[in-house]
């Protein structure tokens, strides 16, 4: 896994590392902010995955893998489109903010920044009946802490499954109260299985987790600061 700053672009030099689509994608976005921060983000990526793979980042195969529920490309994980790659990565961006997990099983990782929310609204969309009762249950200091645990275990085993937040956000209880680590079980019906939730350190303000098949949970996970 990496982690880094976004920091500054070079737009020209990044945009001719970018595909076509990721491109598009960056003309799409409105705001010239987000625009920019998209495409440094995928520079990054594609070096860092360039390194991984030995090729240039130009031609790294980055794009989407199908969603697993619905058979839609344009909205599927992210994904080494080449058959002959038997990596699975994940992605995740916030304020300024990136981290990258390849591994050769699916994984899952999201990557938030710590800030002001009105939790009870968005914990009565985003947690279980359990969770809420955990935050209640805790400190006012501590409220804030143990939801961006939530919402960061939730949204990494939802992308290790492949779905993204699209999935049951209220219906996956990722067991707040176990500083650490978790073990959950989540996926498309009929094709459930367990998930090994790893909470991540990184410097504050940020909240990290990554998510491992259950089956993998002892393998060692490696993270480190790209100087991006």
């Amino acid at each position: 896994m990496w982690w880094w700053r976004t920091g500054h672009s070079d737009p020209a030099g990044d945009a001719a590392v970018l595909s076509q689509a990721e491109r598009e994608r960056a003309a799409r976005i409105k705001d010239p902010r987000r625009a920019a921060a998209f495409v440094r983000g995928r520079t990054v990526v594609r070096g860092l995955l360039g390194e991984v793979l030995g090729t240039a980042p130009r031609s790294v195969p980055l794009g989407r893998a199908s969603c697993p529920g619905c058979g839609d490309p344009e909205h599927g994980p992210p994904a080494l489109l080449d058959p002959g790659t038997p990596l699975h990565i994940s992605l995740s961006h916030t304020a300024g903010h990136g981290l990258l997990a390849v591994a050769g099983f699916p994984v899952g990782v999201d990557l938030e920044e710590r800030r002001p929310l009105d939790l009870a609204a968005v914990a009565g969309k985003a947690l279980t009946a359990r969770e809420r009762s955990v935050l209640a249950a805790a400190g006012t200091g501590d409220r804030a802490g143990l939801f961006f645990r939530c919402w960061t275990r939730k949204e990494a085993v939802l992308k290790a499954v492949g779905t993204g937040i699209a999935g049951p956000l209220d219906e996956l209880d990722v067991q707040p109260e176990r500083p650490e680590q978790a073990l959950v079980t989540a996926g498309l019906p009929g094709r459930e299985r367990p998930w090994l939730i790893r909470d991540l350190s990184l410097p504050a303000p940020l909240v990290a987790t990554v998510a491992l098949p259950g089956e993998h949970g002892g393998s060692r996970v490696r993270l480190w600061q790209t100087p991006h």
